[in-house]
């Protein structure tokens, strides 16, 4: 359906995010199980397919593309990974019509419920369509834009591949010439939140190892996939971090940007240094000032609490700088994390946080602060954590085993 100016700037202005300085920061830093990541300055390239059905007009200009990527979403990665990776998207100069209407393309909204035949035609019919005009190999990710609404395409976004087509990469993703696509292919419909947008590029951003997605969905699929009305569920299945990081709710709410990403995703996109984590052993008492993640200039932005040769908590701080002032509160989080779950499925999942006050919903009440919710207990593993101090600088903490 065409959009009225009126209809498409109110559109606009509720998915623009507010850019902001990117933070100075560096390196990386990981669970032991997962491979190195690089920790030098990093430029990654994108190409942005813009694709039309035959059947669906629209009144989406190049612009909005432009912005989207060229801007709103660059800023972002930007701060998340303290300037150390910047995206350089290119647009397609003019929309590439589709050979089918939209209804052959066409997706469930719920991600278990999926057509991956139909994800696999519209990836092949958009990269078919700039085939003969576009050196592939240029790029390490591939966007497909789409002119039309979620409510006829059925999906907001979608990160194709690594993700619906599978996570293996012994069979690359091929053009109808022969051209190998790189990195991997995220679908949009236009309305697309800034949130969204991150969230399936993060997929890709985050590869691919032994078969598992190292940034995968923090969501729950099994109830993402419940029935009724689609953003009621969708809340339903943030059970594991909550409004906390957009790979789990992509934003908080639809008019404000999203938050910024916990220190797990940002670990596993090697966006934190190494010199920035206090491994902080639970048979020891340990004493340290944890900074804001916002703050890439912070002595220690993680600490990481191991339990196991793949388990282990962190604890970060979050503060209302940057885009983490759009979280539903603020303090110490707490997370449990296990490298041997790959997927949120079944009531399992790679990373959940510890909820200081359940009696808030949604992981709303999850940050440890002053003055009532101070001291973070585990029986099971005799560790307690306490918060000593708040300053200017952060949270001064204590790491200890239980006294037996």
């Amino acid at each position: 359906m065409n959009l009225s100016r009126r209809a498409f700037n109110r559109l606009a202005v509720q998915a623009l995010a507010v850019s902001t300085p990117a933070l100075v920061g560096a390196g990386c830093a990981g669970p032991a199980t997962l491979p190195a990541r690089s920790a030098s300055r990093d430029v990654k390239s994108g190409l942005v397919i813009l694709a039309q059905f035959p059947d669906v007009p629209h009144a989406v200009p190049r612009r909005w593309a432009q912005r989207r990527f060229s801007q709103e979403l660059t800023d972002y990665v930007a701060e998340m990974s303290y300037g150390r990776v910047r995206l350089d998207a290119d647009i397609t100069e003019t929309w590439q019509t589709l050979p089918r209407p939209v209804a052959q393309y066409a997706i469930s909204p719920r991600n278990l419920e999926v057509d991956k035949s139909r994800v696999r035609a519209l990836i092949d019919d958009a990269l078919n369509a700039v085939d003969r005009d576009v050196d592939f190999s240029k790029y390490d990710f591939t966007v497909v834009f789409l002119g039309a609404k979620r409510e006829e395409y059925g999906m907001i976004g979608l990160c194709g591949w690594p993700g619906m087509l599978g996570w293996g990469t012994e069979k690359p993703l091929k053009t109808a010439r022969g051209q190998v696509v790189r990195g991997g292919v995220a679908i949009f419909c236009y309305q697309a939140h800034l949130g969204t947008l991150f969230h399936d590029v993060a997929h890709i951003l985050g590869g691919v190892h032994e078969g598992k997605r190292l940034v995968p969905c923090l969501y729950d699929h099994d109830l993402q996939a419940r029935p009724g009305p689609l953003r009621d569920v969708f809340l339903g299945a943030i059970v594991n971090m909550g409004f906390w990081d957009p790979m789990s709710c992509h934003f908080h709410k639809w008019e404000i940007p999203p938050p910024g990403v916990s220190s797990w995703t940002k670990l596993r996109l090697g966006w934190v240094d190494t010199k920035q984590v206090r491994v902080a052993k639970p048979t020891e008492r340990t004493k340290l000032l944890l900074g804001p993640l916002a703050d890439g200039s912070s002595g220690v932005l993680v600490v990481k609490i191991p339990l196991s040769a793949s388990t282990y908590y962190l604890i970060e701080n979050r503060q209302p700088v940057g885009f983490d002032r759009h979280l539903p509160g603020h303090g110490v989080l707490v997370m449990y994390a296990d490298d041997t779950i790959a997927e949120c499925r079944r009531g399992q999942a790679p990373v959940k946080l510890v909820n200081a006050d359940p009696t808030l919903p949604r992981l709303e009440g999850a940050a440890f602060d002053f003055p009532h919710k101070t001291t973070f207990v585990d029986e099971k593993n005799r560790l307690r954590v306490t918060l000593l101090e708040k300053g200017a600088s952060g949270y001064r903490i204590r790491v200890e085993p239980l006294a037996r």
